[in-house]
């Protein structure tokens, strides 16, 4: 079988071409994203009530870590499937997309048994309390019921981006969103049917978009497809997708821990409305890395597949024009949050003394913005190209090997700006460490 158009430009189009073509998809996609998880909080806040979306907010935990499995075979199986594409192994490829299908299928059936057995004590340990239980419990039951197409979905549609089809890949995460905002509107208004209603909404959604993902991978013509034969655990690629894909597990799983930390920290030195505040600059602050998440999903097909075809040259292109995208971006979001973060602000309170608290902390945290472009392309151009150990180092020394000593010990010495301060400054020493790690790298790994 010939090599597919989409696979073969990964290795022969120009760098800077490729790299908008398959980052603008993921920009978008990151974007609609975000958008998808606010379209809940809004029909349930708006629709069911205030208790409800206190509800919802005790289960984002759960959320969390669900992404982090979905995000560890889902990453780790793209790449595989890229880096093997680059190695003309289309055989082995096709067997990556089954694995990934059966290592979704797996953990979501475990996942989903764990957590219903033990789901009420789950939800008192993330905070839930006699009020807000009924509505959390009602809307993680059918979640949780529904896991396993969540997982596909998230799986499937990172192997398609991979494969050479990021507008496809693009178009799934649309069809999510759009069929999400209808069944919201139509389970909790028409339906009454509450905050049940909603996430009967968003099982839904996702199961649309994995009939069109399935539809394409059960396409013969396409170079990574369906096969009946492939449905057999492979251990060897199931090791390297789990390898690859532990870095973002145990971030997502990190995340968990450090925003608890920075909630804990802010309420015991400055009180209710300081998470608040923290709560409007982590929006702000999310909507930027989403777009620079997106130019590292763009990157990451064309270094894994270009790394697999030892065309070192246009991986190290790609990884310069990666980090310069990403530093212009986050300078964006610098200049804006350090020159009107009252107007930026203004959008999330009218209450001033939440305005000031937030005022402050956005330009505390952005002081440093710009510079962990580092940390996040370098981290994600290690896992592109299967430096598993690389990757954990980077994704986890932002977040947590720096970041959480940092909060557990600069507060109790300057109070509320200790953990403000304690972002920014993980931010550096990880950037410092990011750098000196690809500078080891190409100077004592890449073959020249």
């Amino acid at each position: 079988m010939s090599e597919p158009k989409g696979a073969i430009l990964l290795g022969t189009e120009n760098v800077g071409k490729l790299l908008s073509k398959y980052a603008i998809p993921a920009i978008i996609a990151m974007t609609a994203s975000s958008l998808y998880n606010m379209v809940d909080s809004i029909f349930i806040g708006q629709g069911v009530g205030p208790l409800a979306i206190s509800g919802l907010a005790i289960t984002f935990p759960f959320m969390n870590l669900g992404a982090a499995i979905g995000a560890m075979v889902g990453v780790g199986a793209s790449t595989v499937t890229a880096m093997e594409l680059g190695k003309k192994n289309y055989a082995k490829s096709c067997r990556a997309l089954s694995n990934t299908v059966m290592l979704n299928v797996f953990f979501g059936i475990i996942f989903t048994i764990v957590c219903l057995i033990f789901l009420k004590p789950i939800l008192f340990f993330f905070g839930a309390s006699e009020n807000t239980l009924p509505y959390a419990y009602e809307y993680m039951q059918v979640i949780l019921l529904g896991n396993i197409i969540t997982h596909l979905y998230h799986g499937l549609n990172s192997v398609l981006r991979a494969s050479g089809h990021p507008n496809e890949a693009m178009i799934a995460t649309i069809i999510t969103v759009i069929a999400n905002i209808f069944l919201d509107w139509l389970f909790i208004y028409p339906l009454d049917m509450g905050i049940r209603g909603a996430a009967i909404a968003t099982v839904i959604a996702q199961t649309l978009p994995l009939i069109y993902l399935f539809k394409i991978f059960l396409n013969k013509n396409e170079i990574v497809h369906f096969d009946k034969n492939d449905f057999v655990f492979d251990i060897k690629i199931i090791k390297d997708i789990l390898a690859i894909g532990l870095s973002p597990f145990l971030l997502n799983t990190a995340l968990c821990v450090i925003i608890i930390l920075i909630n804990n920290g802010l309420k015991k030195f400055g009180g209710d409305l300081s998470v608040g505040a923290y709560g409007i600059v982590n929006r702000v602050t999310f909507f930027f890395t989403m777009i620079v998440m997106g130019i590292t999903q763009g990157m990451q097909p064309i270094v894994s597949y270009n790394y697999g075809a030892r065309q070192y040259s246009r991986v190290t292109e790609a990884l310069k024009k990666a980090i310069l995208l990403a530093f212009l971006t986050l300078t964006i979001g610098f200049i804006i949050g350090e020159t009107i973060p009252r107007f930026v602000c203004s959008f999330f309170t009218a209450d001033e003394e939440l305005l000031n608290y937030s005022i402050d902390g956005m330009k505390i945290v952005m002081a440093t913005f710009p510079i962990i472009s580092f940390p996040i392309v370098i981290g994600n151009f290690f896992q592109s190209i299967g430096k598993a150990k690389k990757s954990i180092v980077l994704s986890l020394s932002r977040q947590v090997l720096f970041l959480i000593p940092l909060l557990l010990i600069l507060p109790n010495f300057i109070g509320i700006k200790g953990v403000w301060l304690s972002i920014p400054i993980s931010d550096i020493i990880a950037t410092i460490l990011s750098i000196i790690m690809i500078y080891r790298y190409y100077k004592f790994d890449v073959k020249h």
